[in-house]
C-alpha cells in the first residue's frame, strides 16, 4: 500500500520570524496526530537551513523547490541538488507550472533536472498540469501526456520518483478539480507510468495539487490513485495544513 505523502510550498512567501511561528505551531499540532503519513516542507531558498534546524527530528522533511540541472559550474543564481541535500533536503519539487510558464522551462530541461537530482539522491516531484484552455479544448490528457513521458521516459529509475497533478487553471485561483475529475486524470497517469515501468507504476505517489484546503482533502483523498496533495497557500496557515495532513 502505498504511503500517503503531503507537501508545503511555500512558494515566494515567509522571513524569519514568521517561519518560526509557523512551524513551531504546525509541529504542536501535527504532534497530535496519531499514524500520520509523510509530511514535506518546501520553504524558499534562503530559509532552507532555518527550517531544517527547526524541524529537527519531528519525522517531517525538508524539501525545496526547484534544482538546477547542473551538479556545478559557471551557472550565476542555480543551487545543485548535491547542495540541496547538503542542507539536508530529501525533496525537490519540478516541472511547477509557475516555472514553465515564468522561466520558459521545457520538458527536456524537466527532465535533466529530474535526473541531476536523482543522482544527488533527493527524490523529485514532478509536476504536470494543463490550463483551462487546454481542458476545455479536450487536450488535458494529451498535454499531461507528453510532459510526464517527456520528464521520464528516459530516466533510468522510477522508483523514487513523486508525480504531482496541478491543472493550471486550479492553482490559486479558488478552482479545484472535482474529486471525480481529479481521479480520472491520477487514473490516467497511472496507466502512463505503468507503461513506462511494469514495475515501478503501480508502487509510484500521486498528488494532487490546485487549490487544496481543508474542507475538500478528504474527499480528495477517498479517490484509488490520489495518495495526498501538493498544497499551495493552504500551507501558510499551520491549522488549515496539519487539517490537510490529518485527512490524508
Amino acid at each position: 500500500m502505498r504511503q500517503s505523502l503531503v507537501i508545503a510550498n511555500w512558494k515566494m512567501h515567509g522571513d524569519q520570524k514568521a517561519n518560526e511561528a509557523l512551524v513551531v505551531g504546525l509541529l504542536k499540532l501535527l504532534g497530535r496526530q496519531a499514524n500520520r503519513g509523510e509530511c514535506v516542507l518546501c520553504p524558499p531558498f534562503p530559509y532552507l537551513a532555518q527550517v531544517h534546524e527547526l524541524l529537527g527530528d519531528s519525522g517531517v522533511t525538508l524539501g525545496a523547490q526547484d534544482c538546477s540541472h547542473s551538479e556545478s559550474g559557471a551557472y550565476t543564481g542555480e543551487v545543485a541538488a548535491a547542495m540541496l541535500a547538503d542542507l539536508g533536503c530529501r525533496w525537490v519539487i519540478l516541472g511547477h507550472s509557475e516555472r514553465r510558464q515564468y522561466h520558459q522551462e521545457s520538458d527536456a530541461l524537466v527532465a535533466a533536472k529530474l535526473a541531476a537530482a536523482q543522482r544527488a539522491s533527493v527524490v523529485p516531484v514532478l509536476c504536470v498540469g494543463e490550463t483551462r484552455e487546454q481542458r476545455e479544448a479536450g487536450e488535458a490528457e494529451q498535454v499531461v501526456e507528453s510532459q510526464l513521458r517527456g520528464a521520464l521516459a528516459d530516466q533510468a529509475d522510477l522508483s523514487r520518483v513523486v508525480v504531482a497533478y496541478e491543472p493550471v487553471w486550479a492553482i490559486g485561483t479558488g478552482l479545484t478539480a472535482s474529486p471525480e475529475q481529479a481521479q480520472d486524470m491520477h487514473g490516467h497517469i497511472r496507466g502512463i507510468l505503468a507503461d513506462l515501468d511494469p514495475e515501478q507504476g503501480d508502487k509510484i505517489r500521486l498528488l494532487y495539487g490546485g487549490s487544496v484546503k481543508a474542507d475538500n482533502a478528504a474527499a480528495l483523498f477517498a479517490q484509488n490513485d490520489i495518495d495526498g496533495a501538493l498544497v499551495g497557500g493552504a500551507s501558510l496557515d499551520a491549522e488549515a495544513f496539519a487539517a490537510i495532513v490529518g485527512a490524508a
